[in-house]
């Protein structure tokens, strides 16, 4: 049974969600990508503003004698390239070989502030033309006042481009054209230098040179004939003249359709940037999608576009295809939105890091929706991407809490007390309700996007939130290592009562595994599956408790758990043996089963198919719908909600017993 493609519309098959995602870039890849744009020349042409961030301090004001009002003292000051500058920035961060400007500045302070910051960024200005009337600096202030940005400043909205500036800028660009590689096209601005005399000489340029063309186009959409487009999700949308409301987020099903339009419409390649959600795009090959990143605490949006634009337009620039394009400016955007109160960038070594680990987030709107799952045949196994096909499973990898064991039950609101309590200190137990909401919200957030990684690691994330959120006095923050002895404490005492109550016989090992999940590892084991057991858990604790549990000998390949070292981890390197033991191949007969994110995602990353457990753990069966959702975020391709089933899950995996 393919679950690929369906029939959306009329003749226009639209990708469905479990359409192959060409994300998956080894880290040399992306190295050779990077290393391509290093040769590359991108020119921008667009509008060329400045960011100046005011960093308010009130105990610096004072009464002024003219007015008799306060004052808004400034204590610091600093100013970054915004628009197409921001664009231009980043194609620089990320390492491009040569980057040209094409713009127009007024003859002001801010206009020759701009031209320094080009010149320091390494940014060739030669087709930067300064306006000496009707034309001021296109600039934003945002003053910023105990973290929070306050209403913004602008100048520049009244400005009129004259035929003259429109000239010179033309001739500059027509003059630099044939050592350019791609040019960017770049509005942002109403009244910027945009005018309809200069829409229509792009134009003729599109239409007469060999040098590619890509546009980032807020409102003359149907300007540039012969460029290829990046615009976000609601601007498609609107050129498709689909209503939807700007509050709502845009379906995957909806953007896939408008990317085929597009593509019809243009007859150039599409690409649509979907925020949090990602990239979903349209060339002649067919559509090509990359799932939005998972980001952890705070981050800021602003210019997070103009670096997907860049992304894509270095990677074009360095010949490469749309699919690894669309990837590079995935991960700049997410490196970008992470930078908080300035218009992020992204350098090489960030996106390396990003894409050395990335935690996509799959399938959003089937996460958020029950309604849209799909089960096979009379079965509650839900098929989130398709059915395993090929050769016959020989290994199998469980977790072991939540997917085998249900000791260690309520485990995530222990750890949640516990990083609570950590985070606000004695200094945050007087915190407002708004305050102890977010911290209680963000702990959540990370526990469920955590859930499989080792303990250790997790309380190496609660050091880092202690400090960001800063109740704890630098010298009071405690380091990973204690946090976990204390979390330990408090669920060990949980776990040894319930293994007491299994040893003196008032209750029986079934009272402690998910149902069905033993069976199910004994039908395996006779089909000739081997079986590992891997857990984030101390690993002398999940011997232990395996052993309590009479399931020991069912795990021929053995058990593995934490052993303290954050830089070890005990599912990686279990699935790390099976690839050296048993040839590159290995993965393609492998299945992983586990009720965390950590090990869907380990699996999706190496190519292996995961199957998430999204138990009910107090009953040990039926659905967990909150583990459902995340489980599909991160790319489970089968769930099911315990092993009762065990019979007809076999047959979907293709194991005969």
């Amino acid at each position: 049974m393919s679950l690929e493609y369906r029939e959306t519309g009329p003749g226009l098959p639209v990708p469905d969600a479990g359409a192959t995602l060409p994300h998956a870039m080894t880290a040399s890849g992306l190295e050779a990508i990077l290393c391509d744009i290093r040769r590359a020349s991108v020119g921008v042409i667009g509008d060329f503003c400045l960011d100046a961030y005011w960093d308010l301090d009130a105990s610096l004001s004072e009464i002024s004698i003219e007015t008799g009002l306060a004052t808004r003292a400034v204590r610091r000051q600093r100013y970054s390239l915004g628009g197409a500058g921001n664009v231009a920035n980043n194609l620089v961060a990320m390492g491009v070989g040569r980057v040209s400007a094409f713009g127009v500045l007024g003859d002001d302070p801010f206009g020759r502030e701009m031209l320094r910051i080009l010149q320091a960024s390494g940014i060739e200005g030669r087709g930067i033309i300064v306006q000496p009337h009707d034309w001021t600096t296109p600039l934003y202030i945002k003053p910023i006042e105990t973290g929070k940005e306050q209403g913004r400043i602008d100048f520049g909205g009244a400005n009129q481009l004259d035929h003259s500036a429109a000239k010179d800028l033309i001739g500059a660009l027509e003059k630099e054209l044939g050592r350019l590689d791609l040019v960017i096209i770049n509005q942002q601005l109403t009244r910027g230098i945009h005018t309809e005399e200069l829409r229509r000489e792009l134009r003729s340029m599109i239409g007469r040179s060999s040098t590619p063309f890509i546009v980032d186009s807020r409102a003359f959409s149907h300007s540039f004939d012969g460029a290829m487009w990046k615009l976000n999700d609601h601007e498609a949308l609107r050129l498709c003249e689909v209503p939807w409301s700007r509050d709502l987020p845009v379906p995957r099903e909806q953007v896939a359709r408008a990317a085929q339009v597009l593509f019809d419409r243009f007859r150039k390649p599409i690409f649509i940037t979907r925020g949090a959600r990602g990239i979903l795009g349209r060339e002649a090959a067919g559509t090509f999608e990359v799932p939005g990143l998972r980001t952890m605490g705070r981050i800021d949006t602003v210019g997070a576009g103009d670096s997907a634009l860049a992304g894509i337009a270095a990677a074009l620039a360095g010949g490469r295809g749309c699919a690894e394009a669309a990837v590079l400016g995935n991960l700049a955007a997410g490196v970008s939105v992470r930078k908080l109160y300035t218009t992020g960038t992204a350098s090489p070594e960030e996106i390396l890091a990003l894409g050395a680990d990335p935690e996509y987030d799959y399938r959003p709107e089937i996460a958020e929706d029950p309604g849209s799952a799909r089960f096979h045949e009379d079965t509650e196994i839900e098929i989130v991407t398709g059915l395993r096909h090929g050769r016959p499973v020989r290994h199998a990898v469980f977790d072991f809490d939540g997917t085998v064991s249900t000791l260690r039950e309520g485990w995530e609101k222990i750890m949640a007390r516990v990083m609570v309590h950590s985070i606000l200190g004695t200094e945050g137990e007087g915190a407002s309700d708004e305050v102890s909401t977010a911290v209680a919200q963000r702990v959540r957030d990370y526990i469920d996007s955590t859930t499989g990684l080792q303990t250790i690691a997790q309380m190496q994330g609660l050091v880092e939130m202690v400090k960001e959120f800063g109740f704890v006095p630098e010298g009071a923050v405690g380091d990973a290592g204690e946090y976990k002895a204390e979390y330990d404490l408090e669920l060990e005492a949980t776990v040894r009562a319930r293994v007491a109550r299994l040893q003196t016989g008032k209750l029986s090992a079934d009272d402690f595994m998910v149902k069905g999940v033993e069976p199910f590892l004994m039908a395996l084991r006779r089909a000739g599956v081997h079986l590992f057991l891997a857990s984030g858990s101390d690993h002398e604790k999940v011997r232990q408790e395996v052993e309590a549990l009479g399931v020991a000998e069912l795990f021929d390949e053995g058990v593995m758990g934490s052993v303290g070292d954050p830089g070890i981890e005990a599912k990686r390197e279990v699935l790390s043996r099976i690839e050296a033991s048993a040839g590159p191949d290995a993965l393609a007969d492998l299945v992983v089963f586990g009720d965390g994110p950590f090990e869907m995602r380990e699996t999706k990353r190496r190519g292996g198919y995961a199957v998430g457990v999204a138990a009910d753990e107090p009953h040990r069966f039926g659905w967990d719908m909150k583990k459902r959702s995340r489980l599909v975020r991160a790319g489970a391709d089968l769930i099911v909600p315990d092993f009762l089933q065990w019979e007809r899950l076999l047959q979907v995996l293709g194991v005969r017993t």
